[in-house]
């Protein structure tokens, strides 16, 4: 084992990492490969040629090689995680039949579930009604076939991206179980295909003969084929072994392995999430998505449009900060942390909503930020945007305390934001609780890494593997009199905003049209 390397293959919406661990989690080396992160045809379209994802695995392998010849030597294994609710559907061969659409499409479907009266009246009575209407309208599936039914008909295999890459690799149509997050016709307190008489099949039509084979995290998806090898340089025969998502597998990367400690992912969606052994709802009828770890579950909690609002601020209000930054020959955002030096905790009372994106159980939901005075300046909004999103967070994981009945002792962080100092300080006084930063960025490779250590019998099991490979870089803690005042800025700033704001919200609604309200 301890000659023996996994490697991991990271799908993002940017780019492509290729990784390669060792049985340590140590990162002994990494390419990456980026590319554009979709092509719109129409206003809120999301579309991605699958070809480029394959074509950045096989550019990344390749990279590594070039880079040194002996990159892939000891390799005993492979894993993937990717991008979640991207979905493809493929010929026979493994070929898309349409370009891919992605998470962030906005393009509306037919509905092509419709409660009974019973069932409409109890979806009204707990305010579910328009959030089930707006769930359907987002699956792709029922775009596809009321839009383009040849396509449909020709589809043998509707797929996550983890689905596509695993049938470029090994010729067969199966994915992890933990990588089925979307909406699709699966059964999430089972972990399986739903049958017909499920909702979600209702709402997601797919026939299960265009489903792939699900395989547990840990166990084997199937062999690098000849032809996946001469095209990748990664050797034939290798097992290629299941994970799971991006976010599930950054949440078990970090040793986020029960329901005493959370992941934050400070990424272009902000996400707490934590690991349960029991099925549970943070939000009603929002469930916990399959986790990493086998039989377990990820509750979640997200901010759609999250640290994406670092680079609105920047686009928006830091012209001068970027303008200095590239003079001095530095990443912007070291610019934007110097903002949150020069401006005291609170911000003069500048508090932010961060509801940029309204979500499924908030569909009239506004961004906003309330106290302005005299005093305040960029610098502020700037860190009102940081504390309110660390505000939000907060939220999410109250929700999963209260669900799950849980203490969360301890947070871990990851994502692009998570580089800064000053804002994962701000979060843990938010929060009032330690952070801990990891050992490295790559975080989901390393979540991966460790589903293919476990099932190569490194580890007696997935959470063994993850707690022996995870490792802390930074720990960042609460400052007492910082976390007294957020707590008062929460408690009775932050958590009556929406209550407070809301009607105006649904009067903008009805008045302009925006956000749209379901057909």
């Amino acid at each position: 084992m301890n000659d023996q390397r996994v490697l991991s293959i990271d799908c993002g919406t940017q780019s492509l990492r290729a990784l390669v661990f060792d049985a340590t989690g140590r990162l002994t080396h990494r390419r990456k490969v980026e590319y554009a992160p979709y092509v719109s045809e129409r206003p809120g379209w999301a579309e991605q040629d699958p070809e480029v994802w394959w074509t950045a695995l096989v550019d990344a392998v390749r990279g590594l090689l070039s880079d040194d010849p002996a990159a892939l030597d000891g390799v005993a294994g492979v894993a993937l995680t990717t991008q979640r609710d991207s979905m493809i559907c493929l010929d026979q061969d493994a070929r898309a039949v349409r370009p891919a659409i992605l998470w962030l499409d906005a393009r509306k479907a037919p509905r092509p579930y419709r409660p009974d009266f019973l069932t409409a009246a109890g979806l009204g009575i707990i305010g579910m009604t328009e959030a089930l209407a707006r769930t359907q309208e987002s699956g792709k599936c029922s775009w596809i076939r009321v839009n383009q039914p040849e396509i449909w008909d020709g589809t043998r295999a509707y797929v996550q991206v983890s689905g596509f890459l695993t049938a470029r690799l090994t010729g067969r149509f199966a994915d992890s179980v933990a990588s089925q997050i979307g909406h699709i016709p699966f059964d999430y307190r089972r972990q399986r295909w739903a049958p017909a008489s499920h909702r979600n099949a209702k709402m997601f039509p797919v026939e299960p003969d265009k489903l792939p084979e699900l395989v547990r995290p840990g166990g084997e998806l199937g062999r690098i084929t000849d032809a996946a090898s001469r095209a990748t340089g990664i050797p034939a025969g290798l097992p290629l072994i299941a994970a799971g998502s991006d976010k599930g597998c950054e949440t078990l990367g970090m040793g986020v392995v029960d329901p005493g400690m959370a992941s934050l992912s400070f990424g272009t969606t902000a996400t707490v999430q934590t690991t349960s052994p029991r099925y549970l709802e943070p939000l009603r009828f929002m469930p916990s998505y399959p986790a990493p770890v086998p039989g377990g579950f990820n509750p979640e909690v997200e901010i759609f449009r999250g640290y994406w609002m670092i680079t609105w601020f920047k686009s928006q209000f830091a012209y001068q900060e970027v303008s200095e930054a590239m003079k001095r020959g530095l990443a912007p955002e070291v610019l934007l942390n110097e903002l949150l030096e020069s401006t005291p905790p609170g911000g003069h009372g500048l508090v932010m909503q961060p509801y940029w994106t309204a979500g499924l159980k908030t569909p009239a939901a506004k961004g906003a930020v309330i106290g302005f005075g005299d005093v305040h300046e960029r610098a502020h909004l700037y860190r009102a945007i940081i504390e309110g999103l660390a505000y939000g967070l907060k939220d999410g994981l109250d929700k999963i305390e209260r669900a799950s009945g849980k203490r969360v002792g301890l947070l871990a962080v990851s994502g692009g934001a998570s580089q800064s100092d000053q804002i994962c300080q701000i979060s843990a006084d938010v929060f009032d609780l330690p952070i801990v930063r990891g050992k490295t960025w790559e975080t989901s490779g390393l979540g991966a890494a460790m589903c293919a250590a476990a099932g190569l019998g490194w580890y007696p099991s997935v959470r063994d593997a993850s707690l022996a490979m995870s490792g802390r870089s930074t720990q960042f803690e609460p400052d007492p009199a910082n976390a007294r005042l957020y707590r008062e800025l929460y408690r009775r700033v932050y958590k009556r905003m929406y209550k407070a704001l809301s009607p105006l919200y649904e009067a903008i609604r009805d008045i302009t049209g925006y956000p749209e309200k379901p057909q």
